[in-house]
Parts: C-alpha cells; structure tokens; sequence
C-alpha cells in the first residue's frame, strides 16, 4: 500500500466516523421526542460500517499498470453500509397531563439510553481523532521522503 492509499483509507475513516457522531448527536436531542412527522415517539438510529475498496486519487498516476488495473493502488477503507432504525416498542411512561397521552394516561418516548450514546459518541471522536493522527504521520512520512530527495 502506498502512502497516498493510506491516506484515503484514514479520509473513509474519517467520513464514516463523522456520519456515526451525527446520528448519535440527532440521537441525544431527540431522547424526549414524542411526535415525529411519521407519528409516534423518534426512533433510535444507528450506522452499520462495511470494508470497502479505497482507491488513491493518486493511483491512476503512481501504480497503474499495462492492462489498466490498480492492483497495489487499492486499499481496504470504510463506509457506512447502512443506517438501521430501532424498531423496538417505545418505552411508555404513566404521564397522564402530557399532550401526547394516550386513552390510559401513558406516553410512548424513545427507547434508548443517553449515556450509552454518549459513550458511543466519544468512540466516534476518537476513531475520527485516529484518522487525523494517521494522517498527520502519513503526511510526515511524505515530507521526509521529499526532503531526503532534495
């Protein structure tokens, strides 16, 4: 793998990361919401990653090959495969003055956790802290390369 790979593979990190601490900030604001557009109380969301191909935007100058194929160009990166909701019953609370209440006086909130969410977002923040640091090593990496060129 070459150093301008491993820069892509830390920049998918870095993406995938980041769409992890977005879903998990709209999570944390919305751990009281009981009326959504779609009706009923915000439903918890989560993002799935999967390895994936990383190609350099690099690659087609440094490794490319008579046939045409990048072989050592790519990389195994990361990207978010998908975003699942959380389709487990609501909790319901015995909230019988609140707007939202049903026939018995019982309120549907989101069923989650906010310090697991936080936990889960200052993971987030680390594995995009991760990537910088990657990057910043890689970057070094290329300096010295160019400097012991000169």
């Amino acid at each position: 793998m070459s150093l301008f790979s491993a820069l892509s593979v830390s920049a998918s990190g870095m993406s995938a990361q980041r769409t992890r601490a977005e879903l998990l900030v709209e999570n944390l604001a919305n751990a009281e919401t009981t009326r959504t557009p779609e009706g009923g109380p915000y439903r918890r969301k989560d993002a799935v990653f999967e390895s994936s191909g990383v190609a350099s935007p690099f690659a087609s100058v440094l490794f490319q090959q008579s046939e045409g194929s990048l072989d050592e160009a790519s990389a195994n990166g990361v990207t978010v495969a998908q975003i699942v909701t959380d389709t487990r019953d609501p909790e319901r609370r015995y909230l019988p003055g609140h707007p939202d209440a049903d026939a018995e006086g019982y309120v549907a909130f989101p069923r989650m956790n906010p310090a697991e969410d936080m936990v889960d977002l200052m993971s987030a923040s680390r594995g995009y802290e991760a990537n910088v640091a990657a990057i910043g090593a890689v970057k070094d990496m290329i300096q010295r390369s160019i400097d012991l060129l000169r």
